[in-house]
């Protein structure tokens, strides 16, 4: 059962203050709300997000925490709207039910948003899976052009100006599928749920962000298995050392002229054979 959830955005009025005059404006803000992951009966992290795509979301959230490596581990996944905010109330397979109980008990603390569940200051920065290189997946006009493609599939965005986005881009087909979230972890996994429900590999294409690139964007990348990760805006460091590490092209202020490749660039086919 899938009960349906709340608007995404809402129409607020307020008061523009200029330079030299003051005017009434209504505005549609977006929605935040408090979504809790819940498998076999118990809580495992509330988030606050944006009430849209919430199955893409608890799925690409169980697949990118680790909790399943397959959706279909998940044998039930019921999204239920109370007054205060929404559960995603999933039920696992008798292995993944008794791992995730076992790791509940190991963990030092309570959970919460970006980096859940972890019970030591190492798992934060966990070791990941290498992703495996295939040279030339995409042409540098198609990495390019993604934040552009980007833009035109979202619609929330478009409403409120204050929510991010992350899409998926296969080779010669562009942008082919699109999330929207207030949290930029969240629209990631708003994605890699919906790509798994489809059917769709990531390997064989690239994630687009409408953010900056941060360490919890890349693990999710990697931890998904797609190689490539785009954003409009730049890396951490930090970031940049750990796609280093597990295998991922890092392609940044892709704004449409141009774009910065960190790490790995032989995924993108530039047809430029000199550095200045």
């Amino acid at each position: 059962m899938m009960t349906a959830g709340p608007s995404s955005a809402r129409a607020y009025t307020g008061l523009s203050v200029q330079q030299d005059k003051q005017l009434r404006v209504s505005r549609n803000l977006p929605e935040e709300t408090a979504v809790a992951i819940v498998y076999d009966g118990s809580t495992q992290a509330v988030m606050m997000a944006t009430p849209q795509d919430i199955r893409d979301f608890a799925v690409g959230f169980s697949l990118t925490e680790g909790i399943v490596t397959d959706p279909s581990q998940i044998t039930e996944c019921d999204v239920v709207v109370h007054d205060r905010g929404i559960e995603a109330q999933m039920w696992l397979a008798n292995d993944r039910g008794t791992a995730l109980t076992a790791r509940r008990r190991a963990m030092a603390g309570p959970v919460g948003c970006g980096l859940c569940g972890i019970d030591s200051l190492d798992q934060a920065l966990r070791d990941l899976p290498r992703v495996a290189l295939r040279e030339g997946l995409l042409s540098a006009a198609e990495v390019a052009q993604a934040t552009s493609q980007l833009q035109a599939m979202q619609p929330l965005h478009d409403q409120t100006r204050a929510v991010h986005a992350a899409g998926f881009l296969m080779p010669g087909q562009g942008v082919i599928l699109a999330r929207e979230d207030v949290g930029r972890h969240n629209a990631l996994d708003k994605l890699i749920g919906a790509l798994a429900l489809a059917g769709i590999d990531p390997a064989a294409g690239a994630f687009v962000m409408t953010s900056r690139i941060s360490v919890e964007l890349v693990q999710k990348t990697a931890i998904a298995g797609c190689g490539v990760l785009i954003a409009v805006s730049a890396p951490t460091s930090t970031a940049v050392a750990m796609a280093e590490t597990a295998g991922i092209t890092l392609a940044a202020f892709a704004r449409g002229a141009g774009f910065d490749l960190y790490a790995h660039p032989l995924r993108i086919s530039t047809g430029v054979s000199h550095v200045a």
